[in-house]
């Protein structure tokens, strides 16, 4: 796919996807969503991409949706082109569970304000870094509809189900200081260096984490946050200590370690996955 509102690129085995929709403060189009998509596939396929950055050009990280159909906006029973008794799907929640099955860890370089989409769609990415310039608001109230891209699922999950209802409910816009205190992103930054801080942190993974063992942690982490017993992550940490622990990463780690040298990672998430992932799609643990 040829890229026209988003550019990728990759360098050092980290990947940077840039929203690239300046004079728009990058607002989110049905065209970026399917970009964005495409170019999360792309990173899952690249054995070359240890960690992911998602970043604006411009002022802005995200707006949040184009609102260039003025009133009709959300309407999808008109904006589509014809009448739609049932809800089809919201186009930002298969953007954010797109990124959710990412195997690769995502960083939010957020280089500017980011409002409705333009902050949910972070959700699902593992760290947030944010400018102290942003401003950023869960507005949907605020437009006579409610919170998308799974955020409902995703907010009380990242801060906490008081501060997300807080934010939500006022549906006010906040600055990067109430941002931190209420524990949406892990630091600020001024705008001209969100990038840099984010492709460290980008880099430290890359450097450190065996890819296996980060897809696998990755996910571990996000899905246990719905399990019913920690019952159920003693099964799965079970399984996943004893094939990893078989697998020559986990060699590697411990002789590069013994021998202070950097680890040379010779497994990748698109062919050396235990055979039991994605294990949440059998519903039982054998």
């Amino acid at each position: 796919m040829d890229y026209t509102e988003i550019v990728y690129e990759v360098a050092d085995r980290v990947a940077v996807i840039t929203l690239d929709r300046p004079e728009r403060m990058n607002a989110f189009t049905p065209t970026m969503m399917r970009e964005m998509i495409d170019v999360f596939d792309q990173v899952d396929a690249d054995d070359d991409v240890r960690a992911v950055i998602v970043t604006g050009r411009g002022r802005a990280f995200c707006a949040g949706a184009d609102l260039g159909l003025g009133g009709e906006t959300f309407d999808a029973s008109t904006t589509s082109g014809r009448e739609v008794r049932s809800a089809p799907r919201d186009g930002g929640g298969l953007l954010t569970l797109r990124i959710f099955e990412c195997t690769k860890p995502v960083i939010a370089a957020m280089n500017g304000s980011a409002v409705g989409i333009g902050v949910t769609m972070t959700l699902p990415m593992d760290i947030r870094v944010l400018s102290t310039e942003a401003k950023v608001g869960f507005v949907f109230a605020s437009r006579g509809i409610v919170p998308e891209a799974a955020s409902s699922w995703f907010l009380p999950r990242v801060v906490g189900i008081n501060q997300a209802l807080e934010w939500c409910l006022t549906a006010r816009v906040f600055g990067a200081e109430e941002a931190l205190a209420g524990g949406l992103v892990r630091s600020i930054h001024p705008a001209d260096e969100v990038l840099a801080v984010a492709q460290g942190l980008a880099a430290e993974i890359a450097q450190h984490a065996a890819p296996v063992s980060a897809a696998l942690t990755r996910q571990m982490l996000w899905r246990m946050l719905g399990a019913d017993h920690p019952m159920e992550a003693h099964k799965i940490d079970s399984r996943g200590v004893f094939d990893t622990g078989r697998m020559a990463d986990a060699r590697e780690g411990v002789v590069s370690f013994l021998e202070k040298r950097p680890p040379e990672w010779t497994l990748n998430p698109s062919q050396d996955m235990p055979e039991w992932f994605p294990w949440w799609e059998e519903r039982r643990y054998e």
